[in-house]
């Protein structure tokens, strides 16, 4: 029988191989599926979501909202699982705190299209995930949701686009999870190349660094 590690061992295997001078939080955040029940402290909660607000956008629009279940026991919470696909919500009923990311549509000085809401709204996710990781707290996000199920159980109007659902907690054992879900947690973190990403003079021209 597999021993699995213990959260700590975990952690350390997912530790980013990256270029020297890449700051710690960036090299130690990861999405886990293996949470545990201890619960985020609203004062916690508070600070990530602050990170989140000073986030860019353009024209400083601000287009992201949270939809936040803090805990289990609130009715935001039960809802926001149920509107996970049951892949998901599998391991992250175990997180205590779920969250669903909107992006507003248009902007509000000029009621024009704003293209670029749900791009500033990722933005300010990456704020609470690195807030998170530097408290010792995980994020997940997750794109596998019914985003019409989640429209309509919490009135989210038409003008907010739905970015991504996310499960926030501290890292528990693996003991919970099995299968597919207990190998993708196991499994080595990778990234793609720079020269598949950064480009110069024309696309796919790997930029020279």
């Amino acid at each position: 029988m597999t021993t699995l590690p213990n959260p700590q061992d975990l952690t350390r295997s997912k530790l980013a191989q990256t270029s020297a001078g890449v700051h710690a939080l960036v090299r130690q955040r990861w999405s886990p599926r293996s949470f545990s029940s201890r619960e985020v402290h609203p004062d916690d909660l508070k600070l990530m979501l602050d990170a989140a607000r000073w986030a860019a956008s353009c024209f400083n629009e601000q287009p992201w909202r949270f939809i936040v279940g803090a805990n289990p026991r609130t009715a935001t919470y039960k809802k926001l699982l149920e509107c996970l696909v049951e892949a998901n919500r599998q391991w992250a009923k175990a997180a205590p705190v779920l969250m669903l990311t909107l992006g507003k549509r248009t902007f509000t000085h000029n009621a024009k299209p704003n293209h670029y809401g749900l791009h500033d709204a990722g933005l300010a996710l990456a704020g609470v995930m690195l807030q998170a990781t530097s408290m010792g707290i995980f994020v997940h996000g997750m794109g596998g949701f019914e985003h019409e199920k989640a429209r309509t159980a919490f009135a989210i109007p038409d003008d907010y686009e739905m970015g991504a659902a996310v499960a926030i907690g501290y890292l528990g054992d693996l003991s919970g999870l099995t299968g597919k879900t207990l190998d993708q947690e196991l499994a080595p973190r990778t990234r793609k190349p720079l020269e598949e990403i950064a480009f110069e003079d024309s696309f796919g021209q790997a930029l020279a660094l």
